[in-house]
Formats: structure tokens, sequence, C-alpha cells
């Protein structure tokens, strides 16, 4: 028998949202310690993330300088990183953000995490937290298709900013062949962040939530009157 599809939709931004740090700075740093970058690659990212609080991120320029290093490492050997990095990051998973995505999957809704991460990065916290569902910035190949070299480039429009809702609503036409085509087709709609960078988003749900919010988005949530969450 074929489950009826959720009336439900849960949108989950990743950085200091699921968890309380940035994953790009993690995954930097992580490379770091193995040698594979040095300490002016993580000096360089840090410099975006203050770009990214200021407003300012070229998020294009971001994922060209993040992802030079990495052009001519062979697919198998960062899977093998990768893997690395999803064991060393478990212990980070926040307990109270674990228990927050499992009680809107025990209620049967929709849920994805949703980040301007890049996709690689991103997919080990997907799997650390079970969602099955991930829209995030991809990296684009040099011919197009999937085992291909990267190339260096974003795959399309990232994943941040505006751009977040044209993606989310993307994915929703993927999964219903048409029929959902945005949060606006679900009863309800839930969207958790920290940034208002994500107010795009944030005011296509029904249900938008502050979590561990920045300044302007704690202040436009109390104008507005959106909850805002402290998760420890």
């Amino acid at each position: 028998m074929t489950a009826a599809p959720a009336t439900t939709l849960v949108l989950f931004d990743l950085d200091h949202t699921l968890i309380p740090f940035d994953s790009g700075l993690a995954w930097t740093r992580f490379l770091v310690a193995r040698g594979v970058l040095t300490a002016d690659d993580e000096s360089r990212y840090l410099g975006f993330c203050h770009q990214y609080v200021a407003g300012t991120l070229d998020i294009r320029a971001m994922h060209r300088a993040g992802l030079r290093p990495l052009l001519g490492v062979p697919r198998a050997t960062l899977a093998q990183w990768l893997r690395a990095f999803e064991v060393e990051l478990a212990a980070r998973v926040p307990p109270q953000a674990l228990a927050l995505v499992r009680r809107h999957q025990d209620a049967g809704h929709l849920c994805a995490i949703v980040t301007a991460t890049e996709r690689l990065i991103a997919e080990p916290f997907a799997r650390l937290f079970g969602v099955d569902h991930l829209v995030a910035t991809r990296s684009a190949t040099v011919d197009g298709t999937l085992d291909a070299a990267f190339s260096g480039e974003i795959d399309g429009e990232p994943c941040f900013r505006a751009h977040k809702v044209s993606r989310v609503n993307a994915w929703l036409t993927s999964l219903s062949s048409g029929t959902v085509t945005s949060p606006a087709g679900f009863q309800a709609s839930w969207f958790y962040s920290d940034s208002i960078s994500d107010l795009p988003l944030l005011e296509a749900v029904s249900h938008p939530v502050a979590v561990r919010p920045d300044d302007r988005l704690r202040a436009y949530a109390a104008s507005a009157g959106w909850p805002v969450l402290e998760l420890d």
C-alpha cells in the first residue's frame, strides 16, 4: 500500500540552526588538520564568513576558493575524507536539534535540510540527522555528468538567500511531478533558520521559526510575532 502524501512540510537550515557552528569551517579545519589545506585557507574561509555576517558575501567567489584546492583530488579520496569527517562530527550533533527533527519525522512530516553549504559537505550532516532530503548548493562538473571532475563553479543557482525559495520549489515539483510546487501547497509548512538572509524562505512558510537568530532576524521575529527557539 502506498503511503499517503505528507500534508506538512518542515525545512531546516543547517549552519547555526541544526548545528551550532559553520559546517564549511568545520570541513576546512578538518582538511587543515590533515595537511590537505593550510592555515591561510582557513583564514580565507573566515574572511568569507565575516562577509556573510555583513551581508556582502559573493557566494560564488567563496565556492571557487573552497573548491580550488580539491579540484585535482580523486573522487574516491574525497569520499574517504568525507566519511572520516562524518565520523568525527557525529559527537557534535546537538541532542536537542536531533530530537526536534525526530519529532517532526515521527509526526509523518516531509522533512528536508535546506542549506547554502555545498552538497558534499552537507550530506554527512543529513545522514547524521537521518534526513533523507537535502536541498543544497551543488558543484558543477566539467561536462555536466555527476561523476566527472569538478569545474570549480556552482551548478545553477546557489541555495542562498532568495534562491532558497526557488530551489525548494524545484525540489517539491520533482517529488510530486508538479502537483505541489511550493510550501503553500501544504496544509502547514515550517522553516527553522538562524539568519536574516533566509527571510525569503521564512516568509514563504506558514510557520517560520527563528533559531539562535542573528540580531537582525531576532528583531524581525519579535516584530512579526514569530517564535524564537534557543537550542542548546
